[in-house]
């Protein structure tokens, strides 16, 4: 006798599986914990076979039937019903394997070995909020230019086109790295180039040799915290990037030779740094060494939690309080040094060494390995002697060959 919904409700539970057949193969098994499932006996190739379509009452007695009935037309076909279900999981599976969010967080844990966590937090922070939500469960092979271009112009209507075509590089990566291993044949990324619009760069803002004086007298005359005020005066007598400086720990500093060394690890170039440390610099690490609470410890350590470097923030909200918002930060430093070291006769090649920056020309920066230290240890004793006149307001870039 066929099943019907009130008797399929009220079947109950044995100490062993029950079955209820409605007919033509069909049956609801009834486990012994309650639960009820449909089934499909049949007999494909002289063996016997059960093919599962579903739990009640998820899978509803009309429904039942209705995959009961597709999978006898496939039988019909000398198709076997439950090879086709395998072949579509394992279909469905390989897509979901393949789609982008998959490839991008596989290609985001092989990368980040080499990045720092700050940069891979970042970049996993941006496809995760613009990205994956609308695209993320696209299997790469449905993929194309315009959808990607759809999520990318989200970011570009706020204004944030700088995030935007950071977050265009980032995807061109996943899909390069999803062509080297054989789950795409192009790179859609490469399609969006000139679709979106020109990134601006916002120059740091940077001071000029008349602003020098009054800056200089205002962080002597600054009532911070004593390990904020000591990181800002080595900040501007090694014009190193913010972030080299917070994470600077006492084991990098060997104040006998006058030097410090940057691991390579907390380089933005991945190469091993070197600063030459001025008579001033080593002035205030030694008055630093009381604060020192270990050898490989913070030398700015977090106030709230030493085990942590100090905060990207505080420097330039120190920099707010002395009154130098919008027209001071720590990386424009950088910028006033190499300026005024130009002006001063130093060679191009010096000053960009001390900045650690990448030569642009890549094959001149494969032969060129001179670390210039001489020079550079001459040129950081003559900034640090130009800021002291500076402070006295009495300071002018000398020329170096006077010197």
């Amino acid at each position: 006798m066929p099943l019907t919904d009130l008797s399929c409700k009220t079947a109950k539970p044995s100490e062993k599986p029950r079955k209820l057949y409605d007919g033509k193969g069909l049956y609801l098994e009834v486990a012994p914990n309650q639960s009820k499932y449909w089934r499909f006996k049949y007999r494909f190739g002289d063996k016997e076979k059960r093919l599962a379509l579903g739990v009640y009452p998820e899978v509803s007695l009309p429904e039942a039937r209705n995959r009961r009935d597709a999978a006898r037309k496939l039988l019909e076909k000398s198709i076997d019903p439950g090879v086709v279900k395998k072949t579509t999981k394992r279909q469905l599976l390989l897509a979901e394997s393949s789609s982008f969010e998959s490839l991008a967080r596989e290609w985001h844990a092989l990368r980040q070995q080499t990045w720092s966590a700050r940069h891979g937090f970042y970049v996993l922070r941006r496809l995760d909020t613009y990205i994956f939500p609308k695209i993320g469960n696209a299997a790469l092979h449905t993929l194309t230019a315009p959808d990607l271009l759809a999520a990318l112009r989200v970011i570009e209507k706020k204004g944030a086109i700088n995030v935007a075509h950071r977050v265009l590089q980032s995807c061109g990566q996943v899909l390069r790295y999803a062509m080297a291993i054989g789950k795409t044949d192009r790179n859609i990324a490469a399609d969006l180039k000139g679709a979106l619009g020109t990134a601006q760069q916002t120059p740091y803002p940077a001071m000029q040799q008349s602003d020098l004086p009054a800056f200089l007298r205002a962080l002597d005359g600054y009532r911070g915290e004593p390990e904020t005020i000591f990181a800002l005066r080595l900040l501007v007598l090694t014009f190193v990037r913010t972030t080299e400086l917070r994470a600077a720990r006492w084991s990098e500093f060997h104040l006998t030779s006058g030097m410090w060394q940057i691991p390579k690890e907390r380089m933005k170039n991945g190469q091993e740094h070197r600063v030459p440390l001025s008579r001033q610099a080593l002035a205030i690490l030694k008055k630093m060494k009381p604060f020192q609470r270990g050898d490989d410890n913070f030398v700015f350590p977090n106030q709230i939690n030493p085990q942590k470097p100090m905060s990207q923030n505080t420097l330039l909200y120190a920099l707010h309080r002395m009154g130098y918002r919008g027209k001071a930060t720590g990386h424009g430093f950088r910028t006033t040094a190499s300026t005024l070291l130009n002006e001063a006769g130093f060679s191009a090649d010096v000053i960009e060494r001390q900045l650690a920056h990448v030569d642009s020309n890549k094959i001149r920066a494969r032969y060129n390995k001179a670390e210039y230290l001489p020079e550079r240890k001459r040129m950081m004793q003559y900034w640090a002697d130009t800021l002291d006149d500076f402070k006295k307001d009495s300071g002018k870039v000398k020329d170096e060959q006077s010197l």
